[in-house]
């Protein structure tokens, strides 16, 4: 189903709205029969990794069922257009934790960011926990950073209270390492040692977060950033998978499993998952938070070797949708319908804005947001709004922009308009049919990317993504130093 078209809106006009929406939200009954509270609410933000469109039941999984993810879209709406800021990890977290396009930034540039000590989120920018923490909010990290290390950069640096996970883009599930020797857990600033396979690490803390906040009466943000389904292929029980890697890879270790991994592996991954987010959902409920706590699922971008994108093509590291397209789920009883779905466009950088105003948090003017705060359709089951967005990736030299159901994508030399709601699958390529569309979108994705950092070569790290792709295409590695945008008039 299309977008309903709708003439543009200017940021004012949405800023108006939302703020109309909450003082109205303030004096009468919350949407769905639950009563309104002037507590703000608590945030619990959780992020799979590489995980794909379709790789939870609620998505359509056919062959294995997420039971606890599902029921947070029971309890709330499930988004059938969102979107990664990236096709790639560490970007997509700046677009997250910023609210603004990451390509602003440094460390946006990094795809993903890769042993650069000098690169990383500045602990000068504004934030999602730093702007909620004005707001007298807590919050905590479990997980995955991947946003720059020691000693410049960290969460506790950009806002965070509190931090246990690790810090760089991958670990063993075991080990805990990237290499034999290299082990990358922390609680806080402190390395630790701490045996057990680690998504169910990751939970038990998140569990013990949510506890001691409970007690505590201060609203908080919990940002559980799994690393599951992300390689290596390792489910639990494998601890002899992860011996096998650890003496294969030398110094640096064999992360990246070439060799390993299977479907039922991957099943037991994304399942392990889902029992630590049960686990979560029901600490929230003993404590009586579940109703005034808004509970995010999604993924940082499209999924990789063994996922299930359908109905999209396209992987992790690709711009087509099935690199792009992510599930994106969020549930608040006393504010947000239960047992939606929308065809609003969303975007990873959507959320910064969105939690913002839901917390009676106000962004930085000095940082103006890139992102849409989607809580007028949320609450308020306002009609979705046309979005104009867009994407690069260095690798193959790809750009993509969207604008209502067209996407302009271009891939090395080759460039393409596909309508992408009714064809998913990118197939049929309109670029003469439309030219005009055609013409215009690569236009404006040029005067777009004008006005972002430049790409620069020392981003390029040469990495499993990179290389898959450059396998995926037939492309050599000295392809993949994209010398020059698309041109307005191609």
């Amino acid at each position: 189903m299309a977008c309903a078209r709708k003439q543009p809106v200017t940021r004012r006009e949405l800023l108006c709205g939302a703020a109309a929406g909450m003082i109205g939200l303030a004096v009468r009954a919350g949407i769905g029969g639950a009563q309104p509270t002037a507590k703000p609410p608590n945030i619990v933000f959780i992020l799979a990794d590489d995980l794909g469109y379709a790789d939870v039941s609620c998505y359509g999984r056919p062959d294995f069922s997420t039971p606890n993810i599902d029921h947070i879209a029971a309890q709330g709406l499930r988004f059938l257009q969102a979107y990664a800021n990236s096709a790639v990890c560490s970007a997509t977290r700046t677009a997250l934790i910023t609210g603004r396009y990451q390509y602003r930034l440094r460390i946006g540039l990094e795809e993903p960011l890769a042993g650069n000590p000098d690169v990383g989120l500045p602990p000068e920018h504004p934030t999602l926990p730093s702007l909620l923490k004005k707001a007298g909010y807590s919050s905590t990290l479990v997980g995955k950073w991947h946003l720059g290390v020691l000693p410049k950069f960290g969460p506790l640096k950009s806002g965070y209270d509190h931090f246990y996970g690790f810090r760089g883009g991958a670990v063993d599930y075991f080990s805990h390492a990237y290499g034999r020797n290299n082990e990358d857990l922390w609680d806080e600033d402190v390395p630790v040692h701490q045996a057990g396979y680690l998504t169910g690490l990751l939970g038990d803390r998140a569990v013990e977060v949510v506890n001691k906040y409970s007690k505590s009466g201060q609203p908080f943000l919990v940002s559980l950033h799994f690393n599951a389904p992300h390689w290596p292929w390792e489910a639990p029980g494998d601890e002899a998978e992860s011996e096998r890697l650890r003496q294969a890879g030398g110094s640096l270790g064999s992360l990246a499993d070439f060799d390993g991994g299977s479907q039922k592996t991957y099943q037991r991954m994304i399942e392990e998952m889902d029992r630590q987010i049960g686990r979560v959902l029901q600490a929230l409920n003993a404590h009586g938070l579940t109703e005034n706590t808004i509970i995010i699922f999604s993924s940082d971008n499209g999924g990789e070797r063994f996922s299930d994108t359908w109905p999209f093509t396209g992987k992790k590291t690709e711009l087509l949708e099935g690199g792009l397209r992510i599930p994106a789920i969020i549930s608040w009883p006393v504010r947000i319908p239960r047992g939606r779905t929308t065809e609003q466009v969303a975007i990873s950088m959507d959320w910064m804005p969105t939690l913002l105003a839901a917390a009676g948090a106000v962004p930085d003017p000095a940082y103006p947001l890139d992102g849409m705060n989607l809580l007028p359709m949320l609450t308020q089951n306002a009609a979705p709004v046309s979005r104009k967005l867009f994407w690069r990736y260095k690798a193959n030299a790809q750009r993509a922009a969207r604008d209502g159901d067209y996407k302009f994508l271009k891939i090395l030399d080759n460039t393409f308009l596909f309508n992408v709601v009714e064809d998913p699958l990118e197939r049929a390529n309109l670029k003469e049919r439309q030219k005009d569309v055609y013409q215009r979108l690569a236009r404006e994705w040029y005067e777009w990317n004008s006005s972002m950092l430049p790409e620069i070569k020392e981003s390029f790290t040469g990495s499993f993504d990179a290389q898959h792709l450059a396998d995926h295409y037939g492309a050599k590695k000295s392809d993949q130093m994209p010398h020059n945008p698309v041109s307005p008039d191609d």
